[in-house]
């Protein structure tokens, strides 16, 4: 078994990855006075803000919306903060539509059930699909039954994440490398982790690493049936001052019957994106645990602009975006009026929708932080102090049996999810690719 906290503090730790799990947990052991003597390094592949991180980008939905209780309560806790002393001045409070179709709606009442409960929730159910078109402010139509939540919001996820980092820094606790990690440094023998090794032929060690690389920690450990990367599309629409001014006080709408969501517009500019099922992107890469060079597995891995600076989203995912826009507003979807931009935004999905955070169950000095599952940002005021309670061995009660390691490796067409994703199943990225240059 990996080995679990001790009465003594580690006296150096190395966090593998400075997305929302890094660096929330990086920030919330500079403030921990039980780490007052630890030294404290951060290593990424990227000098940040990453450009291909999935938690660099214009907006992110934060919101209570969960049909899972325990998730409801935590993204409240942390919505408050958003709202007073955590990068206050990049949180938006619009509220959020959750619709559906009519055949495809527990996921919303249990999620209305939940939000209903909480005291800081102000909600209006929304039983027709003119309800919905009222309160979302849209032209069109997006599902037939849901429930407008006032107090959930969105929050410009760049400027977030450039004000923890700004503010992690000024503790003056934290070393920043910029390197790209090939291989945890894997004592065998004694089945001990101590670092890692870099691809300039470099090592970084320390007494605990906590491995928080996203959705390219399945480079790094063997994570076959606990953890996967899924690619997510999202498309940009420019839109001009009086469409600002228009949209930018409605809410978000996140359809979940489709996955389809509209965030309102930041600086003249309309995201839609797809909380979907993904794309996979199968990749064969040394086995990460092995000493035996030509030992080698097939995962998914992250395939980014970095990897090919031309990089778009599949004709499928365009389409599927320009439809929904058609839907919700068509005067926006019109020929003369593309999408200027496009992204993949790499997920690490779990067999739940659970995040992973963890000791290792064999590697002593290896602690897990990842799984974020598509809705960890809503998360980053508080992640951080969660994973170091569980560093600390004190899982909190509510998510015993959630985020600890899986007693067992789930086959990938078994995987349920927490019910929230819309949209296809089985995409693979690279076929997807290959349709869309069979047609240029």
């Amino acid at each position: 078994m990996g080995a679990l906290w001790s009465s003594r503090p580690p006296s150096s730790i190395l966090i593998v990855g400075s997305g929302v799990f890094g660096l929330a947990t990086a920030y919330s052991l500079s403030k921990n006075d039980t780490f007052a003597n630890t030294s404290i390094t951060l290593v990424d592949r990227q000098p940040f803000p990453a450009p291909d991180s999935s938690s660099i980008d214009t907006s992110r939905i934060v919101r209570p919306d969960y049909a899972s209780k325990p998730y409801a309560n935590l993204a409240a806790t942390s919505q408050n903060l958003w709202r007073t002393t955590f990068a206050p001045e990049h949180y938006h409070e619009n509220g959020l539509v959750l619709s559906a179709s009519a055949s495809s709606t527990p996921y919303v009442k249990a999620s209305l059930e939940n939000v209903g409960s909480l005291e800081t929730c102000r909600v209006e159910e929304l039983n027709t699909e003119e309800d919905i078109r009222r309160v979302s402010r849209i032209e069109g139509k997006s599902g037939e039954t849901g429930y407008v939540n006032w107090s959930s919001g969105w929050v410009d996820a760049e400027g977030a994440m450039r004000w923890l980092r700004l503010e992690t820094e000024k503790l003056n606790r934290v070393t920043f490398v910029t390197a790209s990690v090939s291989k945890l440094l894997i004592k065998h023998a004694t089945n001990t982790v101590n670092g890692v090794s870099l691809q300039d032929g470099g090592k970084l060690e320390a007494e605990l690493v906590i491995l928080a690389a996203g959705a390219w920690t399945p480079s790094l450990l063997d994570l076959r049936g606990l953890c996967k990367s899924t690619g997510q599309i999202l498309v940009y629409l420019p839109i001009t001052d009086a469409e600002q001014t228009r949209l930018q006080s409605s809410p978000t709408i996140l359809n979940m019957s489709t996955g389809m969501f509209m965030i309102p517009p930041s600086r003249n500019l309309l995201k839609i994106a797809r909380h979907g099922h993904g794309y996979t992107n199968p990749t064969t890469i040394p086995h990460p645990e092995s000493s035996d060079p030509d030992e080698r597995i097939t995962v998914s891995l992250p395939y980014t602009a970095i990897n090919d600076p031309t990089q778009a989203v599949p004709e499928e995912g365009l389409q599927t975006c320009r439809s929904f826009l058609s839907d919700i507003h068509p005067s926006l979807s019109v020929p003369s009026r593309p999408f200027t931009k496009s992204r993949i935004c790499w997920y690490t999905d779990t067999p739940t929708g659970d995040f992973l955070i963890s000791y290792h169950p064999t590697y002593k000095g290896l602690f897990v932080a990842t799984g974020g599952s598509g809705h960890a940002f809503k998360f980053l005021p508080v992640i951080g102090d969660k994973v170091l309670e569980c560093v600390m061995g004190r899982t909190p009660e509510e998510f015993k049996g959630k985020w600890e390691w899986p007693k067992e490796r789930v086959l990938e067409e078994r995987w349920e999810g927490d019910g929230s994703r819309g949209g296809p199943v089985g995409m693979v990225l690279a076929e997807e690719m290959a349709r869309r240059r069979s047609r240029m």
